[in-house]
């Protein structure tokens, strides 16, 4: 494993080539997104969900993680870091902090299981 931060240059790139490369539908994965702040402590914002998708755009400043029924917005990061395996370049977590200091953890399951 490898951390890493991602540039903000690079977010747009970044998280679409991740998308193109390790989300396919025959192999779903799922992700666990942990939001944590001073004003309302460590909450879970999704629990093992279907990971359909990691985009950013610079325009509305939000990263946004797709959900199968639902998605998850990130506003205004100001640093993102990840976790990426070295053999493949699929990310184990995403790290992301916000410009209010909230910071947002998001764990990826490989489920290797064909949908």
């Amino acid at each position: 494993m490898m951390t890493k931060r991602v540039s903000p240059k690079e977010w747009s790139t970044f998280f679409d080539r991740f998308t193109r490369k390790h989300l396919r539908d025959d192999l779903p994965e799922t992700v666990t997104i942990e939001v944590t702040s001073p004003e309302v402590g460590d909450q879970f914002s999704a629990k093992d969900a279907r990971l359909l998708g990691i985009t950013y755009d610079p325009k509305s400043e939000a990263l946004e993680i797709v959900l199968e029924g639902n998605d998850h917005l990130a506003f205004r990061p100001v640093d993102i870091w990840v976790v990426e395996n070295e053999a493949d370049g699929f990310l184990e977590t995403i790290d992301l902090v916000r410009a209010d200091g909230t910071k947002e953890i998001v764990h990826l399951h490989r489920s290797g299981v064909p949908a």
